[in-house]
């Protein structure tokens, strides 16, 4: 039997729960590829995963609902070569099945999307999740220019991303990023804002108004979002940040003012054009998408503890070295 590293969690808990060990590595079976692993993102839902707030969720499991890798193995060969560059996102990875937390991990075919860039494995493995869902939740918000744009959730991994890309997207707009940690505000503007507002903010200030708002608190705030648009402008609310999954009561013609919008952006529902798409526009608009730290697998524990203490910012990623 084939052995290979992965981190475990048995029952959901705190971080040291995640226990880096040796397992069977997967054993290919019709339907499925083996990916061999060469980096991933840590992204907030593992976090809520592994703490045992996804009831479906069944312990032991392999986290991670990200990967980039190269096929390792296949069952569908007129797909798929051997050594070929892919990306991988949700689809109950690391939820209903074993995840990217491992050295290898086995794919649905259906769910392999094959890659062709020249980025290192650490930039690669910055984008699927993070950069993908800034990236489609941007194009949904259709940014103008000079349009001024809000991003509630600002350090986080997306929030920065999509400072980064709304530049690039549109240079003539102007950023506002938020974030509770006045200490967060000069690396946010490094990032790419071009003005911080700093607090708790579940609610923002009376006088301020955007004409596009990309809302990563998620339903906390959201409905506070809406009442800061100009005529015509747009919510995008996109992740959960704010720990609440869904509207507490949401009443459509009292919630959403006249000529204002609400949509989101589900990185669950993946276009493969979009993913090849996002790596052409980073590579040839010369965006940085280096990610804040880079870990290995043996410390994916440690990355979990950093981002549930919130004293972290930005995009967390695991590189496996060949």
């Amino acid at each position: 039997m084939q052995m290979m590293h992965a981190v475990v969690v048995d029952h959901p808990g705190a971080p040291d729960v995640l226990s880096y060990r040796e397992v069977p590595r997967p054993a290919l079976k019709p339907g499925w590829s083996l990916v061999r692993v060469h980096g991933f993102g840590i992204n907030h839902s593992e976090v809520f995963t592994r703490q045992g707030l996804s009831p479906s969720v069944e312990f032991p499991r392999i986290l991670g609902i990200e990967v980039v890798g190269e096929v390792a193995a296949t069952t569908a060969p007129d797909q798929f070569t051997t050594g070929q560059t892919v990306i991988s996102i949700m689809g109950e990875m690391g939820r209903a099945f074993d995840g990217s937390y491992a050295e290898y991990v086995l794919l649905p075919n259906e769910q392999l999307y094959p890659i062709t860039t020249d980025l290192s494995w650490a930039e690669l493995a910055a984008l699927p999740e993070t950069g993908y869902t800034a990236y489609g939740a941007l194009r949904g918000l259709r940014l103008q220019p000079q349009d001024r744009v809000l991003i509630r959730g600002g350090s986080s991994g997306v929030g920065m991303m999509a400072a980064k890309l709304a530049h690039a997207l549109q240079p003539g707009i102007r950023v506002t990023s938020t974030t509770r940690h006045a200490d967060k505000a000069a690396t946010l503007q490094e990032q790419g804002a071009d003005q911080v507002l700093t607090g708790e903010l579940t609610h923002l200030p009376a006088a301020a108004t955007f004409d596009k708002i990309l809302d990563l608190i998620g339903p906390k705030t959201a409905k506070d979002s809406l009442q800061h648009l100009t005529p015509g402008g747009i919510v995008s609310s996109t992740g959960e940040l704010g720990g609440q999954w869904a509207f507490d009561a949401f009443e459509p013609i009292g919630d959403i003012p006249n000529s204002r919008y609400l949509t989101s952006f589900s990185s669950g529902e993946v276009e493969p054009q979009l993913l090849q798409e996002l790596v052409d526009f980073v590579t040839e608009n010369h965006v940085d998408i280096h990610p804040t730290k880079v870990f290995t697998l043996r410390e994916v524990a440690q990355a979990h503890a950093e981002i549930e203490s919130r004293q972290g910012w930005g995009k967390y990623v695991v590189v496996i070295e060949a």
